[in-house]
């Protein structure tokens, strides 16, 4: 994965969320987003997904800049896959039916293949035999797995993921580190937000640190995490 972010700036208001963030990142497979509430993080995330436009600045991802038009934005976004910390599912569609909704509605593939992949991707990540439950069926650890699925089944160029284990207690929280290591194995390229360090050492190829608008440290979690340089990032890891 290359990522390549100049001069890039976000407000909301009054209130600057990212102000001028540089970072240039080649061949790398996960780059893990680590810092404090209100921080930029995910503000940073969902620009990156396309569904926060960006005020001023440039941003490339593996060779593609992010567009500034709605319409543009929307094609981007349909090679990007995106799991949220709220799982997202629709309750009203079983599991299966929740995978195969966005391939077959939004990406207008036909249901035979959509109905192959799903398949395929619940076997994978031990979910077939929930293909027929509901959301309200499923424990949370499940129903971030068929998230992860139905990101997956869209065959994305990179999967996005905002805190993906913030609402699941430790034990859910290692199903879901699992899962991800599973997709590492076909060095998928992944961003992910995550307040656990833990998680973060488990997944990341790199990480950067973003506070007050900034990436204020980065590097791989070896020099992060054993070695902070910053006292920004040493008070953070404290906490």
């Amino acid at each position: 994965m290359e990522v390549k972010i100049e001069k890039l700036c976000k407000a909301f208001g009054e209130q600057v969320v990212l102000d001028e963030v540089y970072l240039e990142l080649n061949k790398i497979h996960s780059l893990v987003i680590i810092g404090p509430s209100g921080g930029g993080k995910s503000t940073l995330l969902r620009i990156l997904a396309g569904l926060e436009p960006l005020d001023s600045g440039k941003i490339t991802l593996n060779g593609e800049i992010i567009p500034e038009k709605e319409e543009s934005l929307h094609e981007y976004r349909k090679g990007i896959g995106v799991v949220f910390q709220a799982f997202n599912l629709f309750p009203h569609l079983t599991a299966l039916k929740n995978i195969l909704l966005p391939l077959e509605k939004v990406h207008k593939i036909g249901s035979k293949e959509s109905e192959e992949r799903a398949v395929h991707l619940l076997k994978r990540f031990q979910l077939f035999e929930h293909k027929d439950k509901y959301p309200h069926q499923l424990s949370g650890g499940q129903q971030q797995r068929v998230a992860i699925v139905r990101a997956m089944a869209l065959e994305p160029k990179v999967l996005l993921l905002d805190e993906p284990t913030s609402a699941l207690d430790p034990a859910l929280t290692k199903e879901i580190l699992e899962a991800i290591k599973e997709l590492r194995k076909d060095k998928k390229d992944m961003i992910l937000v995550t307040h656990e360090m833990e998680f973060a050492k488990g997944v990341a190829d790199y990480v950067i640190f973003v506070s007050k608008g900034k990436i204020i440290e980065a590097g791989p979690p070896s020099s992060m995490f054993s070695n902070p340089k910053t006292k920004e990032l040493k008070d953070f890891l404290k906490s």
